[in-house]
């Protein structure tokens, strides 16, 4: 990562950090709520996370370090914001479980040698440019056979392009979403490699917020606002076309238009 954006990169996120509550971050909604398809998907494959050491990359506000924690996984968050790590720890403060935390300013990707179980990173690779370096830190921090998650955006979608155009004061310049190009760096690391496609025609969940919501992009974050939904509401029509998603994005011509991409595998 060139030094300006890895600056651009802290600032943003260090101001993101200091205007976000505690309140307002959605830890259980994140991985249990209908629309947190991407890490529901995550959890059916972790399995039984007591006292697995987890390095959670790019952890961010500290929803997905506490989850794991409650779940009594050994946590671990890295960040190269140190304003989201402090929120990371004092969310972890709030409910009760201990969050382990280390501040990548650098971008070396040095975790450790053979550290830990499982890694995990959500929305992180898209913030990196060049993820092979990563990569190879993840590779190095696993034990023999350890897993690894990732979930990021896709560059593909063109409503989802049009949605990143709008959104210039929620994201950054500097963001590069996923190619299926990239999958060749994990094959080269890397014993076991999967990926699937989600967000497809539940995107019409977006459609709602710009159309009838009348909520700007840049008034609120779509990808957060999700999490609020109350599945009572929404599950009459979003469960079938989940559902229909999950069919659809396994065809290959439609695998390009997924919003998101989950990539797992092993070392």
């Amino acid at each position: 990562m060139e030094d300006s954006s890895k600056k651009r990169e802290i600032s943003f996120h260090d101001e993101w950090a200091d205007g976000t509550s505690l309140s307002e971050i959605k830890v259980f909604e994140s991985f249990e709520n209908i629309t947190a398809q991407e890490n529901r998907f995550i959890l059916s494959l972790m399995g039984d996370l007591e006292n697995v050491k987890l390095l959670d990359i790019g952890a961010g506000l500290g929803e997905s370090s506490v989850y794991f924690a409650l779940k009594r996984a050994r946590v671990t968050a890295v960040d190269i914001s140190p304003a989201m790590l402090s929120r990371c720890t004092a969310l972890g403060e709030k409910y009760g479980v201990n969050i382990s935390t280390i501040w990548d300013y650098e971008a070396q990707f040095e975790y450790g040698e053979a550290e830990y179980d499982i890694v995990y990173g959500a929305n992180v690779l898209h913030h990196i440019g060049d993820i092979k370096p990563l990569l190879q830190g993840v590779k190095r921090s696993l034990v023999p056979e350890g897993q690894f998650f990732f979930y990021d955006p896709l560059a593909y979608n063109p409503a989802i392009n049009v949605y990143r155009r709008l959104a210039t004061k929620v994201r950054t310049k500097d963001e590069q979403p996923l190619r299926f190009s990239h999958l060749k760096h994990f094959r080269e690391l890397f014993t076991e490699v999967h990926y699937r496609g989600f967000w497809l025609s539940t995107l019409l969940l977006f459609f709602k917020y710009y159309f009838i919501d009348r909520v700007h992009p840049n008034t609120e974050r779509y990808w957060k606002r999700i999490l609020k939904e109350d599945p009572n509401h929404i599950g009459w029509w979003f469960n079938p076309l989940r559902r229909l998603d999950s069919v659809m994005l396994r065809i290959p011509p439609f695998k390009y238009f997924a919003w998101n991409i989950v990539i797992w595998g092993r070392k």
